[in-house]
């Protein structure tokens, strides 16, 4: 019979998350994890496997999350700019509110880790189209409800403001990021007017 683990798997993932999107995957070490963890190396590596397992799964997992709230707000039926509007806000108000200027764990890992992981790079490409195609359908939405002008390219659209919202997150990890973010998205959400 199997020995019981002795901690709860999904919290440590949770905690693990936490501690890559503060550090970083280079400078985060098994040895930070066991410590940020509070779970033994070999309990680790059984539950995970490598260090670059664990990164992936919470590298899953955030995406997942993400996901998930995007795509929730971006299908509301009703109009749909203001859904976009609001997406652009979101992204805005988290880079700012964020006191560890942490930006996204998809761009910290685009940025960090590619090119070269491919495992992270479908991850990531998996994240950047998911998002790209809920922001395209919501822009589909807009046209056909005559919000948006009959000549627009949803899916023009939707990729210039995916790459808006990623770079979005790298600037907000600069000192004087707030006064660029607010001006950056002044500017992106005129396209929308």
């Amino acid at each position: 019979m199997g020995r019981n683990k002795e901690f709860d798997p999904d919290a440590a993932l949770r905690s693990a998350l936490d501690l890559f999107w503060r550090k970083g995957y280079e400078a985060t070490s098994m040895q930070d994890l066991v410590d940020h963890l509070g779970v033994n190396r070999g309990s680790l590596y059984a539950t995970f496997g490598s260090k670059h397992a664990l990164y992936l799964r919470a590298l899953d997992r955030y995406c997942e999350l993400k996901g998930e709230a995007s795509l929730e707000l971006l299908g509301r039926p009703g109009p749909a700019l203001p859904a976009v509007r609001e997406l652009l806000l979101r992204y805005a108000a988290e880079t700012l509110d964020d006191p560890d200027r942490k930006g996204c764990l998809v761009t910290n890992t685009a940025v960090e880790v590619l090119p070269g992981d491919e495992q992270a790079e479908r991850r990531v490409a998996s994240a950047l189209d998911e998002l790209e195609t809920a922001v395209a359908g919501a822009l589909v939405r807009a046209r056909h409800q005559g919000e948006l002008a009959e000549g627009a390219d949803p899916r023009a659209l939707a990729r210039f403001f995916v790459t808006f919202l990623q770079g979005l997150r790298v600037v907000g990890k600069t000192a004087d990021g707030r006064r660029r973010v607010e001006d950056a998205v002044d500017g992106a959400l005129s396209v929308l007017r």
